[in-house]
């Protein structure tokens, strides 16, 4: 009986809602709202513990996409010496960029994956050229079989986020989503000290580097291993027409009371076999552009900060502190990590759009230290606190916003039908802009100097913050379809 008061609750709204059709974005921001009949009231939120073992598994993901991030930072070195490439820069510049160009490819097809065979096998299949590209690296005597086996590993490291991204924001209940969403950054920042810490041997032991890439092994094993028992989306259930296996699995996250206002809810918007019909061409254009449009600007702008470049130089500039790069490395990742675990904590309280205009705000802030670093008006004495602090405080503000808030949001803004393929799309052109930007970042800085380079990044992380006031809607605490009524016309 309450199941049936529910749904017929939950249709009121959505007629209440889709009856006026928004006439501009900023109406459409205004009317994102929850149900105005008592339906949370009377059955309470869902328990937040219910999901976090089925979302601590699918950031084993995000972890291993730190490690492998960070793993070759400290290894490289007794690598090349090891593999007989020691002395060529296009070797290992190669090392280091065969992974982001895997990374490319996995990310352009994580959403035909995510929807085709669903998210958990998604995470399986993520992990398995983990593994082996892993092993293939560790065991190796070429160069060859090195890269390729760094082909395999950015395969999965473009596949994992994005799946990663879509898992936590559909079992995650919407109370706590913004929360659950920043262990995904936070999963990352512990893969990237845990590769530093564990490279740190590799420089006075020259095999030490394969033990590195054995080790990954594990994590990815375990991934594989324990999403045999975690939940399946319910959305992507309701969307394959499977409402049996997705009241289950509700149950599971949610609990019994929450299951009949839930498959309700998804029932609206989460139509039945309309995930295969979507084209390529429908989200560039039409009703999806806008939304689509706003998820690649935000990743875009997110490297066109400069962070990359920052994180790059990093070692450099503590070098000239007298900090050694192992320590220099240490200090950046546990700064990183710092601001994600503040992030996590205020993005249920603050909300996304609050946390993304303070931290471009704090990185163009950071970047204009560099700029004045880089003057000659500034005293030399001067010149290394401003190096040092500009870029603890972009790596601060980076974590605080720009680093976990694009991902999350993304996976809360796009329609059901279109989330998957459209998350792969944003997660394409991340990797295409972090290409470019690292490719012509140190001509750039040759020609131009380290003063214009670091005032574009300046520019670029204001541009951000006046998209971002401008573009993005607020979501804390909405569910997933209340945010879809309120951003795309029923039509």
């Amino acid at each position: 009986m309450r199941g049936g008061r529910l749904a017929d609750a939950y249709s009121m709204y959505k007629r209440a809602s889709t009856k006026d059709q928004f006439t501009d974005y900023e109406d459409r921001q205004e009317n994102i709202g929850s149900p105005e009949n008592g339906v949370w009231k009377e059955i309470g939120n869902p328990s937040w513990k219910r999901p976090l073992p089925h979302i601590l598994v699918a950031i084993i993901s995000s972890f291993l996409f730190g490690y492998h991030l960070g793993v070759v930072n400290d290894t490289l070195e007794s690598m090349s010496l090891d593999l007989d490439f020691s002395g060529s820069s296009l070797a290992e510049g190669l090392v280091v960029s065969t992974c982001l160009g895997g990374a490319l490819l996995g990310s352009i097809f994580s959403g035909w994956i995510a929807d085709g065979v669903g998210r958990r096998r998604g995470f399986q299949l993520c992990s398995l050229p983990m593994i082996i590209g892993a092993s293939m690296s560790a065991a190796t005597s070429t160069l060859g079989l090195m890269l390729l086996g760094r082909l395999l590993v950015g395969i999965g490291m473009g596949l994992g986020p994005a799946v990663a991204a879509l898992y936590v924001a559909e079992v995650s209940p919407a109370f706590v989503r913004g929360t659950y969403g920043s262990f995904t950054q936070i999963a990352t920042c512990l893969g990237i000290l845990g590769s530093l810490l564990i490279g740190i041997p590799a420089k006075d032991n020259v095999g030490w580097w394969r033990v590195c890439f054995w080790i990954s092994t594990i994590p990815a094993a375990l991934l594989a291993v324990l999403m045999e028992f975690c939940a399946e989306s319910p959305h992507w259930l309701v969307k394959r027409g499977r409402i049996d296996l997705a009241e289950e699995e509700l149950e599971k996250l949610m609990g019994a009371a929450h299951v009949k206002y839930a498959i309700a809810e998804m029932s609206k918007t989460d139509k039945g076999d309309e995930v295969d019909n979507v084209r390529f061409g429908e989200l560039l254009y039409g009703r999806h552009f806008k939304v689509v449009f706003i998820g690649s600007a935000l990743f875009a702008l997110q490297q066109l900060s400069g962070i990359n470049a920052v994180f790059y130089f990093s070692s450099t500039v503590f070098k000239k502190a007298g900090v050694p790069s192992d320590i220099a490395n240490t200090c950046v990742g546990i700064v990183n990590l710092t601001g994600s675990i503040i992030a996590m904590i205020l993005m249920d309280r603050l909300g996304r759009k609050v946390l993304l205009i303070g931290s471009f705000l704090g990185m163009a802030i950071a970047t204009g230290f560099q700029v004045a670093a880089a003057s000659s008006f500034v005293p030399s004495f001067a010149v290394l606190y401003l190096s040092v602090g500009g870029t603890l405080l972009c790596v601060l503000a980076f974590s605080l916003g720009a680093g976990p808030v694009p991902s999350l949001l993304l996976s809360e803004i796009f329609p059901g039908r279109i989330r998957a393929k459209a998350m792969a799309l944003c997660m394409a052109a991340h990797w295409v802009i972090n290409f470019l930007v690292g490719l012509l970042f140190l001509p750039m800085l040759e020609h131009l100097g380290p003063q214009i380079v670091y005032a574009i990044f300046s520019s670029f992380c204001l541009l951000a913050v006046a998209f971002v006031k401008k573009n993005v809607v607020e979501t804390k605490g909405k569910t997933l379809q209340e945010i879809e009524f309120a951003l795309l016309p029923s039509h």
